[in-house]
């Protein structure tokens, strides 16, 4: 029987920092980044999804969408190690139907500081509480409490928005659920003359969401991330199950599509990878033990002869995915398809005039098969109550 942990576990002692590694003009990029999601008991394969994402990059000028971003300073830290910096906070929210996105997407200035800085309401010690602040009329914060047992999460939609017919308001608590899940991991990658990258993640919380006043219960994930490289594209996605194991598949690649420029869904140059192979991780709570994968393989879907394939909000065909990740002991297959889509385009004027173009893609999806195999035996769909995640694709080269 797993445990659920009284606080988060790991050490958070450079969560609220993003002077890790040096700095580097157009390619230093950090954000903070959580999403939530909430299992529908109608329909237990399908989730409402909320995602938010508080952004910074070194950059003179970056288009984000239709806007132009242009930082007029750079990330400045003062003597307690605060930090102030040109920001970006980006959200959306699917509703079990219909995708808002962006439900908010606002430039404005924001500070990081933990619980050791002056401005901490109490008296810190130094072990990760601290928060996110944008300097903006609403409470758009993140944070973590002293004791580090809960996160919080507060956020207001934009007007075009609610006028779509999106919530106005919503306030999340985060907090600890079974032992790997919510220990903090770190991973940290110096490639050469400073680039790399250094990612923090939470990869399983226990989420209460009130959206507009209506509670609801669900999981939430949560990564802080420092980037400073090119942005090469990607597959990466993750499940929740509703036992409290956690899976997730990632495969970073060189293709073809380093020179896509727009935004269409996916096309036949997406097979073409290098290396087509990538690594994965399941946090199984039935067996309380963890699998590490150095084998991923995954396939781009295309719809079945006669089959009407689900469609985005331009009518674009959503994609399917298999995904196939094993070791000596345990292997597994999971068939998916997007429900909706999320979209993020960025283009970035470069040398010589040009400019470099990165489509983000972050898919709520429904899983349709899944195939646990180990030595104890087989698992399938019908042997857990719901699974819940969401699917990336990323492509373009941003420098």
């Amino acid at each position: 029987m797993r445990e659920k942990l009284s606080k988060f576990a790991g050490d958070f002692s450079t969560l609220w920092r993003l002077d890790v590694m040096p700095s580097l003009r157009r390619l230093s990029w950090w954000w903070w980044w959580v999403i939530i999601f909430i299992p529908n008991p109608e329909d237990p394969q399908k989730s409402k999804q909320l995602m938010v994402l508080w952004s910074s990059k070194d950059t003179p000028i970056i288009r984000v969408n239709d806007y132009w971003w242009r930082p007029n300073y750079r990330m400045k830290i003062d003597e307690n190690g605060g930090h102030t910096i040109p920001g970006m906070i980006c959200s959306w929210w699917f509703d079990g139907e219909k995708m808002f996105e962006p439900m908010l997407m606002r430039e404005c200035k924001m500070a990081s500081i933990d619980d050791n800085h002056p401005l901490w309401p109490g008296e810190g010690r130094g072990l990760g509480a601290g928060a996110v602040v944008p300097l903006s009329e609403e409470d758009l914060s993140i944070g973590l409490d002293e004791g580090e047992n809960r996160f919080w999460v507060n956020l207001v939609s934009d007007k075009n928005s609610r006028k779509d017919g999106a919530p106005a308001t919503f306030e999340a608590e985060l907090t600890p659920t079974w032992g790997p899940p919510s220990t903090l991991t770190y991973r940290n990658n110096i490639f050469f003359a400073n680039m790399g990258y250094d990612i923090l993640r939470i990869q399983g919380a226990d989420a209460k969401l009130l959206v507009d006043g209506e509670k609801m219960e669900g999981t939430a994930y949560f990564q802080k991330v420092s980037v400073q490289a090119p942005s090469f594209p990607w597959f990466w996605g993750m499940l929740h199950f509703d036992d409290g194991s956690y899976l997730d598949w990632f495969m970073p690649h060189i293709s073809m599509t380093c020179f896509n420029i727009d935004d269409r869904p996916w096309r036949i140059r997406d097979i073409f990878r290098n290396p087509n192979v990538g690594s994965g991780i399941f946090h199984d709570a039935r067996r309380g033990r963890t699998e590490n994968f150095k084998r991923c393989e995954l396939e781009l879907v295309e719809p079945k002869e006669g089959e009407t394939p689900l469609r985005d909000e331009e009518g674009n065909s959503l994609p399917k995915f298999r995904i196939r990740i094993w070791n000596g002991r345990t292997q597994i297959s999971v068939e998916i398809r997007a429900v909706s889509r999320a979209r993020w385009t960025f283009d970035q004027p470069t040398r010589a005039g040009m400019v470099s173009h990165l489509t983000y893609n972050e898919y709520p999806l429904e899983v349709e098969r899944i195939a646990i195999l180990d030595e104890q035996g087989l698992r399938r769909l019908d042997d857990y109550e719901w699974m819940v995640g969401n699917a990336e694709h990323a492509w373009g080269l941003l420098h």
